[in-house]
């Protein structure tokens, strides 16, 4: 079991919830980041320059740690160029497996996106063969940001090959909006979820790209903590939702409307989310559990 963690992008804000999170859970927590130094969420504070292959080597070193939540990447795509995002994702990824496998890490943890599939922030419709989507559906990024987070798990892929100086154990959690309840109330329960209300504030491609995912802090640090301490031998890709969709119309009737062309293949009746997180349940025994629709008694 692992003693301490190194967490990059700790200055984040689930990279901070994960901080304290994993010390509650009675870890020694490192933070790895470029900004401003903060200890206020874990144990240690080392400045580090993640596209810098000396720097993440050296903080890995310094920090003495068993396991890697590796955070430290561009968030969204906005405001870098195209090659500065790209970069972010798949550089900073392969620094951050060299220097664990080097080290002797047994575990790490990336943080893949939903973007990787093809949705997220692409221009054009996700392509969708079939729902709730899983692990083996086809990835078609063309952004920046989508390619590389596809390039991040094929890193993984390759590193996992390897016979020696590679981590035991790496999982790509694919992370979609990861809200707390504040987020959640103004976004889902103060807003019109429906599919007219999202059209009419000209936020259903949005929605639709990402197939109307989302989870919640508590559920994402509690995952990251099991992945912490898995034991499996390779990489992993794992998908990470809320056991519910964000909008209000009932997921067959989502479907019909926006995804008549896929292939239904499991009971989507209620609000069922369209993304199948029963892998991560396999490897993990995590189940999300936290639905937005518990807010609205409070509104």
């Amino acid at each position: 079991m692992p003693e301490t963690v190194a967490v990059t992008g700790g200055n984040g804000r689930v990279g901070e919830a994960v901080l304290e999170h994993l010390g509650s859970e009675g870890y020694r927590t490192v933070n790895l980041s470029r900004g401003k130094p903060d200890e206020s969420h874990s144990d240690a504070y080392l400045t580090t320059d993640l596209l810098e292959a000396g720097e993440v080597y050296g903080s890995l070193a310094k920090s003495d740690a068993d396991a890697v939540v590796h955070l430290g990447m561009l968030p969204t795509p906005e405001r870098t160029p195209g090659y500065r995002t790209f970069e972010s994702n798949a550089m900073s990824t392969y620094h951050v497996l060299e220097a664990a496998g080097e080290l002797g890490v047994e575990t790490v943890t990336l943080a893949s996106s939903f973007s990787a599939i093809g949705g997220g922030f692409e221009p054009d419709p996700i392509t969708v063969d079939y729902l709730p989507v899983d692990e083996s559906h086809r990835l078609t990024p063309s952004t920046s940001y989508g390619v590389g987070k596809q390039t991040l798990e094929t890193i993984a892929d390759g590193f996992a090959r390897r016979a020696d100086d590679r981590p035991r154990t790496v999982t790509s959690l694919r992370f979609p909006w990861v809200v707390d309840d504040e987020m959640a109330r103004e976004a889902f329960v103060e807003a019109d979820r429906t599919l007219d209300g999202l059209r009419a504030a000209d936020a259903l491609h949005t929605q639709r790209n990402t197939l109307f995912t989302y989870a919640h802090v508590s559920d994402v640090v509690d995952l990251v903590r099991r992945t912490v301490e898995a034991t499996f031998d390779g990489h992993e890709r794992v998908w990470v939702s809320a056991p519910d969709t964000s909008a209000a119309t009932p997921t067959e009737a989502v479907v019909a409307d926006l995804f008549p062309d896929a292939e239904v293949r499991a009971d989507l009746s209620d609000h069922t989310a369209l993304v199948d997180t029963s892998k991560a349940e396999r490897l993990f025994d995590w189940t999300p559990s936290w639905r937005w629709r518990s807010l609205e008694g409070d509104a």
